[in-house]
């Protein structure tokens, strides 16, 4: 068993790697220092090879006795399955900012579901990050709608909401292997791309050590660092580590790409109400002040 210390440690490298994807989209589709957007990579592209990468990591660690075929299993992949596609275009047609910014709206939106449709009771400490997380995401369209963004802001809304979709499906499967459900995810998502990128271009070599990287290290790893800290870790202490990655992914995304991925006022406004939210949803705070 490995220390507190070590564990914490594990969750933020992995929240670090993860912040790292708009970077990557960036150096694939901007003009960069780097030159790997030509030839002209589709968004699509980068979505297919990034989860056959990351599959091809978790595939081997699944033992046969893990395997299962739930139904909530094929559900859960294909809404990992949209969730891939729509982050990455966001990505490629949007601010980064604003995209990481919406996907973590996820847990907002996994309240809505649990208390709408689940009939789940409400709390307060919900419903005031829920209506903080509406004002950004409210900000971030009058922004978009000034700067001609409302389509990758929609891709990235919709990123969020297919997220939170996922993860009440990893809830439901809570009993199930992670390795597997992990695996199947990635893999899921590449066969469902498979039908539409095998008529696109091949990406150059050096395109193709990008995503191997990109899904490998960006995508992979962190998944087993995360795992890894879980083992000593409350989920309260893991949420509030990893929001480092809405922190960190745009300053990435703006080192690599400066011309495209400067923040607007509208971006910081919406995301200090957004992250401010995700702060007071997972901070520890003493039992009777929630």
């Amino acid at each position: 068993m490995i220390s507190l210390t070590a564990a914490r440690w594990c969750v933020l490298l992995a929240a670090i790697l993860w912040s790292t994807s708009g970077a990557f989209t960036k150096v694939l589709r901007e003009n960069t220092v780097f030159g790997l957007n030509e030839p002209s990579i589709d968004p699509l592209t980068i979505a297919f090879w990034r989860v056959v990468f990351a599959a091809c990591v978790f595939l081997p660690t699944v033992r046969p006795r893990e395997w299962t075929f739930r139904p909530a299993l094929w559900l859960t992949g294909l809404a990992f399955a949209l969730m891939n596609v729509l982050f990455v275009s966001a990505m490629a047609h949007g601010s980064s900012a604003n995209t990481i910014l919406l996907q973590y709206t996820a847990p907002m939106w996994v309240y809505v579901i649990c208390v709408g449709i689940l009939r789940e009771p409400a709390e307060r400490r919900g419903t005031v990050t829920l209506l903080f997380a509406l004002a950004g995401i409210g900000i971030l369209l009058v922004g978009g709608w000034t700067g001609g963004q409302l389509p990758a802001l929609a891709l990235a809304a919709g990123s969020g909401l297919t997220y939170a979709l996922v993860m009440i499906g990893l809830r439901i499967q809570r009993g199930a292997a992670s390795r597997w459900l992990t695996a199947f995810n990635h893999l899921l998502a590449a066969v469902v791309l498979l039908p539409i990128v095998w008529r696109y271009p091949l990406p150059s070599g050096p395109q193709f050590v990008v995503l191997f990287v990109y899904g490998t290290v960006q995508m992979s790893l962190p998944y087993w660092l995360l795992a890894v800290g879980l083992r000593r870790l409350s989920p309260q202490e893991v949420g509030t580590l990893t929001l480092i990655e809405p922190v960190l992914n745009p300053i990435w995304a703006y080192l690599a790409s400066p011309a495209t991925e400067t923040p607007t006022v509208w971006t910081l406004a919406g995301g200090v109400c957004i992250v401010g939210a995700l702060i007071y949803r997972y901070w520890p705070l003493p039992k009777e002040a929630i």
